[in-house]
């Protein structure tokens, strides 16, 4: 600096404020969760909706289960959660948020059985009460864990007074809404085959089943036919010496094959053996009858070298058919399986796989049953698998043996029927099949289908609670509420739990476990479940239960005399059996809207959730237990809205797995980042696909919220000493601050339509876009000068009302993804005690900002800009300038229009150049242009006059006033 050089750095109104770029957000967002339950924030909100008319909008919790540390899935769906409340609440709506638990069920069960084994007692040996209350400690301990766990995620809600579905209450309500079922006739009990896991000892439902890889054993098993059709005439003749080929991937449900299924609208071939290797279970002369598609490729499995089709079996020829079992006659076997296996027709068969027909065991299979119960056959079921998998005792040759052991892998028993059959020389070919197959989700053991004594819930029978508005059965009232009752995001979810409704059987209620609600109901001592009076329905007894149950919760059915204590006095407790077995939990979750959206104060006025949202797992879950529930006890949906989000995979797109080392555990992000870059993570996720995290990805988040912190760290620095006295009226403001305002109510509707959608991807989008390629890349650095170096001008003025508004708004529409930011930056303009921008709404934007012929003007010159910042960049790169105040271009303008509208605006501030001119003159063949904004064409010129001290800019007259080495701009503003 020379010695008449003056620095006049402390003459500028450069940016002040303590906002840090380093946000340190690990450190610091526990300080602000800290803040928010101090000054009670939530609290403060429901208090501000009792005095101002605030529609209300309740999003209900999906309770998570209580047993275990938080997973990213868990992050997601809470974050998500937590952003539709907090931007439905700052857009004008009541809106609240009640967390909740599922307490109840198996894996709790499982981890108390495991502890007890590793003591060496025996659950079966303590009495039921003490299990159920160690099992009530265990999930009360790891609520309390996942509870501070979501609360450090920035989830807003009541932490306080949370649901949990093990509260005495929640039991009462439970048991009430089962009694519902009781008293309106839906409640059953039947014997058929449901999904048995032999490691947990319990029915599954459907929501409780995952799909693996598993190796089966497939075997191709011949039926002797003892009895053809047309007995007697000529054309059965030739079937008598044949057999019927089964094929199933299940061996040890021969045992209990009790027909042979068959599809009249297949076509059927009979085959006779004419050649076979040294090793094949066939012999030359054999007649095997297959679907003729399927018949070569079964006949090459028995090692069968050559073969004739003999002629086309009609389905008529099966009708009446007789087969023996394969067992039959066997010595050791006392006749057990000596009865008629009869051939029926079934729809479900295929010429896809196997044989053409299908081995047919109505205790241990969905299809096999529904032939049995279509014929009125039940007499005629099986119960030769007990419930560890194990053939019963009056079994022949198999007792004892298990189809799974107690660890879900494979038992004795499959070997042992191969072995069997190939002592009968009843099988022709064997192998396995790798194939997706069901396992429990919470054991991750294969499953079985076993008939068993069960509770179901009858979807298809008349309920008769006059409530029929959507229709009169179960199923009627859920397919109606889907299709009129529930706006569904995205819409793809309607079709999936449609579809799902309308092809499930009646609903498996009964769990035969100790940790759970119980089924409250009492059977006939002697009766039969078909008989009437099987089930005591008694509104006096369902009450005095109740009553218990408010008092001591479900731990009252199993205290000792509990029958007695319920029954005596209104009816003779010898006459009733108590049922023990408890209710599906998502019976439990499914029933939440009763004692938490209908019972709470700060529940639903009307009872329903406005949203239910949970992953597209929920589908086959809780959005289908609800529905399922309440079309049994409301008579429609629970819900209004359903969200469904997909799941998080790795990097790589592959699912997480601990084994792998792919999994991101929400602690660690938010140890390493924060919970803000886990939120931004979901903003910036299509959510209803599924969503990909790992490292890169969240180094990138991070960058993002670099630059989105540097916007808002700007708009406090120019705030700093902004005063309402400043303020200028969008009438009196410049075309570019009227263009920012336009910008704003633009994306004012933009926000609030997404935010009412729930697309919180293209809010943010939008949002993230305006503020670093409309603000920061152009407005801010357009106005950065006005604002540091003018002195108390209109334009100055009008500029910093615009970054008021644009504060204002920013920080609203931001504040339900960063909440930790945008309060942090909230404080740093408006500290106080009770200052929080979570406490705000989103400010209403005056519909007459809006000006789309200054937004098209403004695009034009914005358009002619990027030429001239282009062509500038050309000469930086160069090293002929080093910025871009150095320059004074040349702009030639073929469109005589847009000539005049640059001319009307200030180019020069624009450009960020010290001048430009403007010229109607053809463009020199060297001009720099860009191809996409033809018309405009640029020649670079130096700036003509001297470097401001104060400004940067070169100018003619700087040296020329009073103030020496400055412009005339700064002299007046150091004046």
């Amino acid at each position: 600096m020379s010695a008449e050089t003056q620095d006049y750095k402390d003459t500028l109104n450069l940016p002040r404020t303590e906002f840090p770029m380093r946000a340190g957000l690990p450190q610091r967002e526990p300080d602000w969760l800290a803040r928010w339950e101090r000054i009670g924030v939530y609290d403060r909100l429901r208090d501000k909706a009792k005095t101002t008319a605030r529609q209300p909008f309740t999003l209900h919790d999906g309770p998570p289960y209580a047993n275990g540390h938080l997973h990213i899935g868990h992050a997601l769906n809470k974050i998500l959660k937590d952003m539709v409340v907090r931007s439905q609440q700052m857009m004008g709506r009541d809106a609240r948020y009640i967390p909740g638990w599922d307490c109840h069920g198996l894996p709790i069960e499982w981890k108390i059985e495991e502890q007890y084994r590793a003591k060496g007692l025996d659950k079966d040996d303590v009495p039921v009460v003490d299990f159920r209350q160690e099992c009530r400690k265990f999930a009360e301990g790891w609520v309390e864990i996942q509870r501070e766990e979501f609360k450090r995620l920035g989830i807003t809600g009541t932490w306080d007074k949370p649901y949990l579905t093990m509260d005495f209450h929640a039991e009462a309500v439970i048991a009430a809404e089962f009694q519902k079922f009781l008293m309106t006739g839906t409640l059953y009990q039947g014997s058929k085959p449901v999904m048995w896991s032999p490691v947990e000892k319990t029915a599954l439902a459907e929501a409780e089943i995952e799909y693996h890889e598993h190796k089966s054993h497939t075997i191709w098993v011949p039926f002797r036919i003892r009895k053809t059709a047309g007995e007697g005439a000529q054309e059965a003749s030739d079937l008598r010496n044949a057999r019927v080929v089964i094929w199933t991937t299940t061996p040890w449900t021969i045992p209990s094959n009790k027909a042979i299924a068959y599809n009249p609208k297949l076509t059927y071939g009979l085959y006779h053996v004419d050649g076979t290797q040294d090793e094949s279970w066939t012999s030359i002369g054999d007649l095997y009858l297959f679907a003729d598609a399927l018949a070569e490729e079964c006949l090459a499995k028995a090692r069968v070298t050559a073969f004739t089709r003999i002629r086309t079996v009609a389905a008529a020829e099966f009708d009446g058919m007789i087969c023996d079992h394969p067992f039959n006659g066997m010595d050791g076997a006392n006749g057990f399986w000596d009865y008629d296996v009869p051939m029926i027709d079934g729809d479900h068969v295929t010429d896809e796989a196997g044989t053409g027909f299908v081995h047919t065991a109505p205790s241990h299979g969905a299809d096999d049953f529904d032939c049995f119960v279509k014929r009125n056959w039940l007499d005629r079921m099986t119960h030769n698998v007990g419930e560890e998998s194990e053939f019963l005792p009056h079994v022949p040759f198999f007792a004892g043996l298990k189809v799974l052991d107690h660890k879900g892998k494979e038992g004795k028993a499959n070997t042992a029927v191969i072995e069997k059959l190939v002592e009968a020389k009843a099988i022709i070919a064997r192998g396995q099949l790798k194939h997706s197959y069901p396992h429990s989700w919470r054991s991750k053991a294969p499953v079985i289908f076993r008939n068993t004594p069960q509770w179901f819930a009858a979807i298809d029978k008349p309920v008769g609670d006059g409530q029929d508005t959507y229709g009169t059965t179960i199923r009627q009232r859920a397919l109606t509420s889907i299709d009129q009752l529930v706006t569904w995001t995205p819409q793809t979810g309607r079709n999936r739990l449609y579809s799902m409704i309308e092809a499930r059987p009646d609903w498996v209620l009964s769990r035969q476990r100790a940790w759970g609600v119980p089924l409250t109901c009492f059977t006939k001592v002697g009766a039969l479940p078909t008989d009437p009076d099987f089930l005591l329905r008694n509104i006096d007894v369902n009450e005095r239960i109740l009553a218990a149950f408010e008092a001591e919760g479900a731990d009252a059915w199993y205290k000792d005399g509990a029958k007695e204590r319920f029954l005596s006095g209104i009816v003779n407790p010898a006459e009733w059996n108590k049922v023990d077995d408890i209710l599906d939990v998502w019976f439990d979750s499914g029933s939440t809207h009763a004692f938490v959206l209908r019972d709470r104060a700060d529940g639903s006025e009307d009872g329903l959730a406005d949203l239910y949202l949970e992953g597209t797992d929920q589908h086959r879950g809780w959005f289908h237990s609800s529905m399922l529930q309440a079309c049994g006890t409301r008579g429609r949906a629970p819900y209004r809205g359903v969200l469904t989000h997909g799941f998080t995979l790795d990097e790589k797109g592959n699912k997480m797995s601990k084994s792998l080392g792919n999994t991101v555990a929400p602690e660690q992000v938010v140890k390493q980042y924060g919970a803000d870059i886990l939120r931004l993570w979901v903003a910036q996720s299509d959510y209803t696909a599924d969503l990909r995290i790992g490292p890169e990805i969240l180094k990138g988040t991070a960058d993002g919220y670099r630059r989105l912190r540097n916007t808002m760290r700007f708009l406090l620095g120019s705030l700093a000493d902004f005063r309402e006295s400043d303020r200028v009226e969008p009438a009196d403001m410049p075309e570019l601050e009227r263009w920012v305002l336009h910008r704003l109510a633009e994306l004012d509707s933009r926000v609030r339509t997404g935010y009412a959608a729930y697309d919180f991807q293209g809010v943010f989008q939008a949002v993230f876009n305006f503020a670093t390629v409309d603000l920061s890349a152009f407005y801010f650095d357009i106005r950065k000068d006005a604002l540091y170096c003018d002195g108390d001008t209109p334009r100055r003025r009008a500029a910093r009302t615009v970054l008021d508004i644009l504060f204002h708004r920013l920080t609203t529409w931001l504040a339900p993804v960063l909440v930790f930011t945008m309060e942090e930056v909230w404080l740093e303009r408006f500290p106080g005690e009770d200052s929080s921008v979570h406490l705000q709404d989103i400010p209403a934007t005056p519909a007459d900002w809006l000006d789309a012929e200054l937004a098209a003007k403004w695009a034009r010159v914005r358009s002619a800009r990027r030429v001239v910042t282009a062509a500038l960049e050309v000469q930086r790169t160069a090293k002929v300038i080093g910025a871009s105040l150095e320059a004074a271009p040349m702009v030639h303008v073929a469109d005589a229009d847009l000539l005049e509208l640059l001319g009307s605006v200030v180019f020069e501030d624009v450009c960020i150049t010290s001048a430009v001119g403007l010229s109607s003159a053809p463009a020199p063949d060297d001009a720099f242009s860009l191809p996409d904004v033809p018309g405009v064409a640029v020649v670079f010129h130096a700036a003509d006059g001297d470097k401001c001290e104060r400004c940067w800019k070169i100018l003619p007259d700087v040296g020329r006033n009073a103030h020496p080495g400055v412009c005339g701009r700064c002299d007046a503003a150091l004046t």
